[in-house]
């Protein structure tokens, strides 16, 4: 069971918000900017006031939710995305993607006002039309990623490694490639990686088992980490303290939502804090048993159009 089912809401809120990778206290959270305020909100969305305090924070994640694993979305799920955003609600994206693979999803939604959460949190944007690209990144936790870099090389040698470094540039050992980088990963040696400032810190294996995965995490003691485990192992790390939940619980405060007016969608591990932040958590019908758990609701699976069903249920 889940620890956040042993607390009430917003108890579970709380603890969502300080959750996160830690590792023996050598990581930092470095915050840029602070986010907009609420009278530049009122100002750029003018179907708020038809709501009349019945506006909705939607927090969505990506792979796993808005699209299947082929990076897929359905007709069904985009379309009730998009009536969301445009009933005014928001509609925010929170996934462990990297900025310049979030930013097609935020367009194919039609999200051009508002925030979206990149790097399982590292990274906040805020959008509108009229900025450089269409958005500004006004958060950014950064974190020194050594300890655990030489913590893991030791105990996982043939695992691949990847960074987003402060300046949104992927370093990689052997060429590794991933879609949710949305840039193409630098080469370098294991050294440089360790030199480096870092946003997230990604680390797959194909030679490992999943349970040889895990053991090497619980042998050095990164904890609370988020981490997927499929036929292959992959973990993403962030600075300590850092999740979806904590980038979008201070969003919420400066948007002067109330919790119970909060909704989260999402599939994965890297979810399970923001599931237990919202005021309604929905669970994907293929979520691992976890995630489920700390869920209020499970809809569809993914191929099912799950997503779409619950945003339905907001208009």
């Amino acid at each position: 069971m889940s620890i956040y089912r042993l607390f009430n809401k917003p108890v579970a809120r709380v603890l969502a918000a300080f959750g996160g990778v830690c590792f023996t206290g050598t990581m930092t959270t470095l915050t840029e900017t602070s986010v907009a305020g609420n009278d530049d909100r009122r100002n750029t969305e003018p179907n708020n006031s038809a709501l009349n305090g019945r506006q909705l924070m939607v927090a969505l994640d990506v792979d796993g939710t808005l699209v299947d694993h082929d990076g897929h979305m359905s007709p069904a799920v985009r379309e009730s995305a998009q009536a969301v955003v445009e009933a005014g609600h928001e509609v925010m994206i929170a996934t462990g993607r990297s900025l310049n693979a979030t930013l097609p999803i935020i367009e194919k939604i039609g999200v051009e006002r508002g925030y979206a959460v990149c790097c399982n949190g590292g990274v906040t944007l805020r959008l509108h039309p009229e900025l450089d690209g269409g958005y500004e990144i006004i958060h950014k936790a950064t974190f020194d990623p050594a300890p655990a870099l030489r913590a893991l090389r030791e105990r996982l040698p043939s695992a691949k490694y990847a960074l987003e470094d402060a300046d949104g540039n992927f370093l990689s050992t052997e060429r590794f490639q991933d879609a949710s980088f949305g840039v193409e990963a630098i080469g370098v040696d294991f050294q440089t990686m360790l030199e480096a400032t870092a946003v997230r810190v990604v680390v797959f294996s194909t030679e490992n088992t999943p349970e040889e995965f895990n053991e090497a995490i619980d042998h050095i003691g990164l904890a609370g980490v988020t981490y997927s485990v499929g036929w292959t192992a992959w973990l993403d790390i962030a600075a300590a303290g850092v999740t979806k939940a904590s980038a979008l619980e201070n969003l919420r405060l400066q948007l002067g939502i109330d919790p119970s007016r909060t909704v989260a969608v999402g599939d994965g591990r890297n979810d399970i804090e923001m599931l237990g932040w919202a005021g309604r958590g929905v669970a994907m019908g293929q979520a691992p048993e976890e995630v489920i758990a700390i869920a209020d609701e499970v809809t569809h699976s993914v191929y099912d159009d799950g997503a779409a069903h619950v945003l339905r249920s907001l208009l």
